[in-house]
């Protein structure tokens, strides 16, 4: 059978209204064939290249009589029920099929913002939610706007290169009084999105992100592990930067990239050997500036303490150093001036004692004690 018996394949799409279930979209396909005496019937064939769905429809084509032969026939399908902002494939093949002789298109069905589809299909209606955030309850109210259509589904995620589960979706009855729903939530992140949709199949899901514009956030996922003296950072969203160990001399001062500690900001970031100081600091580099984040300042890293007192024996200091693990100490006693590095005496080493020795502190640390006379410098 030769090529040319499938003349044209021609698509449309159509908006179906049926109350009280509302508006939906189909596809007409029209065809124009060449009628051929082996010729029994045409077969079309709509893929949704979203979900691999496949809906077919067969229809018979009168036998050509020796005369009727290479005239000109218009078919037209049923509808196919499609949905909003559809990528589809949709084939042609005669009945019975003949190799190489077939007509494909791909076809791509109107989105929420064809007037006529926005207005009428209930797809559609969830982009006109509207909600509010209670951030001293940490939820997130949510307004489904009445349709009369169907039920709708409303979830919170997180958007990655999926928009992950971060709470169980929630279905709103279309028949209900109250479309309000409540969505809480544990922590602002850029990320976390809102996500609306029909309970219809292949439904159109809508996402907007209340927080899009908070990244504080994400700095503050510091962790520092004693035992092993790892300093951590891991971004709980997707995001494109650097990030460095800095020195910050003093308050407000310029924070001092420490040479080869830039790290790229994609994923988790590891620090290990890190000492517990104040002025040691996490810089976060990205398009929108940067960011400086200190958290030995605080006291939610308590690594090891020190208390200096005055020893039992006159001009001597007594200093006992706690640790949550096993630890080893040295210092130096040095004296503050207008230079750097201070001048500092010889280097001595804690002496582990018994717990019961020293006071206890107010958690379970490992002590550590040392004495040192604090009379007049003779040597470094």
């Amino acid at each position: 059978m030769p090529r040319s018996v499938l003349g044209a394949l021609v698509l449309s799409t159509a908006i179906k209204c049926s109350p009280p279930d509302g508006c939906s979209l189909l596809l007409r396909v029209n065809a124009s064939l060449t009628l051929h005496d082996s010729l029994q019937g045409l077969e079309v064939c709509s893929t949704s290249l979203d979900t691999q769905e496949t809906q077919c429809q067969t229809v018979q084509v009168p036998r050509a009589s020796h005369q009727q032969a290479g005239q000109q026939l218009q078919v037209h399908f049923d509808c196919f029920k499609v949905g909003v902002a559809q990528t589809l494939y949709v084939t042609l093949r005669t009945v019975p099929h003949f190799c190489g002789v077939q007509l494909g298109q791909q076809y791509h069905t109107e989105d929420c913002r064809e007037e006529d589809v926005g207005k009428n299909v209930p797809d559609c209606f969830a982009q006109k939610l509207s909600y509010w955030v209670d951030r001293s309850r940490k939820v997130i109210l949510v307004q489904v706007p009445e349709s009369g259509g169907p039920d709708y589904y409303v979830r919170l995620c997180l958007k990655r290169f999926i928009c992950e589960d971060a709470g169980a979706p929630v279905r709103v009855m279309g028949n209900r009084v109250s479309r309000r729903v409540s969505l809480p939530y544990s922590q602002e992140l850029s990320c976390l999105c809102l996500e609306v949709w029909s309970a219809t199949p292949d439904a159109v899901r809508i996402q907007t992100c209340p927080f899009k514009n908070d990244t504080e956030s994400l700095w503050d996922a510091i962790r520092y592990h004693p035992g092993s003296q790892a300093l951590s950072w891991e971004p709980a969203c997707p995001m494109r930067g650097r990030v460095s160990l800095c020195w910050q001399p003093g308050p407000g001062a310029h924070c001092l990239e420490l040479k080869h500690s830039g790290r790229p900001a994609r994923s988790r970031v590891q620090y290990p050997l890190v000492d517990t100081q104040p002025q040691l600091c996490l810089k976060f580099s990205t398009s929108l500036g940067f960011q400086v984040r200190c958290p030995f300042k605080q006291p939610r890293f308590p690594a090891w303490k020190m208390a200096v007192q005055p020893a039992p024996a006159p001009g001597r200091l007594r200093v006992a150093f706690f640790s949550s693990g096993p630890a080893r100490f040295q210092v130096r006693l040095c004296h503050q001036g207008k230079t750097w590095p201070p001048a500092c005496r010889r280097l001595l080493q804690a002496t582990p004692v018994p717990a019961a020795s020293v006071g206890q502190p107010p958690y379970p640390l490992r002590p550590g004690l040392f004495t040192h006379h604090t009379g007049p410098q003779t040597g470094p």
